[in-house]
Formats: C-alpha cells, structure tokens, sequence
C-alpha cells in the first residue's frame, strides 16, 4: 500500500533527449530526490519517464526534465498524472 501523500506521473519528453546522457541525468535527480519510478529510450526519439512519490518532489523532478542535461534540448514534456502502483526504487530501462 503507498502512502497517501503519494502521486504518480508519465512524462514523454520530446526533443534532442536521446544520445545526450538525458536518462542518467533523470536517474541522478530521482535518486537524490527520492523517487522511485523509470526512464527509457523510445522508438519515436523521445524518452518515457514514469516517477512516483510526494508531489512536491515530483513537481522538482519535472523541471529538471523541462531543463535537461546540458546538451539535451528539451521541446515538450507531456505528463499524465496517474495513481501510484507502490514503486520502490528507480531504474533506466532498456528501449
């Protein structure tokens, strides 16, 4: 059972994300800030972030992801908020 205070998004980022070190950059700022979830590569150039925990970590995530990586340029981030499935930890998921 997830605690209450917890929240779920799925934000497909679009742009020059992929080849930029984009996911580890995703997997750095969700560990430090204590989100459990996953990143990975899609077939359409994007990447496919889905990140779970209280909202006000999640809400600094996503202006990380708005940002990115230096090299990255971020176009659009499309986020779905959604229930919590009880994650526990983060990883980068193959494509």
């Amino acid at each position: 059972m997830t605690p209450r205070s917890h929240e779920r998004f799925s934000a497909h980022v679009m742009g020059r994300v992929q080849g930029v070190g984009f996911r580890a950059f995703v997997y750095d700022a969700a560990h430090k800030l204590g989100i459990a979830g996953s990143v990975r590569n899609l077939r359409s150039g994007g990447v496919l972030v889905e990140a779970e925990g209280p909202r006000e970590r999640l809400e600094r995530l996503l202006h990380r992801l708005e940002a990115g990586p230096p090299a990255a340029k971020v176009e659009q981030v499309s986020v779905k908020w959604t229930e919590p499935e009880g994650l526990t930890r983060f990883t980068i998921l193959p494509t």
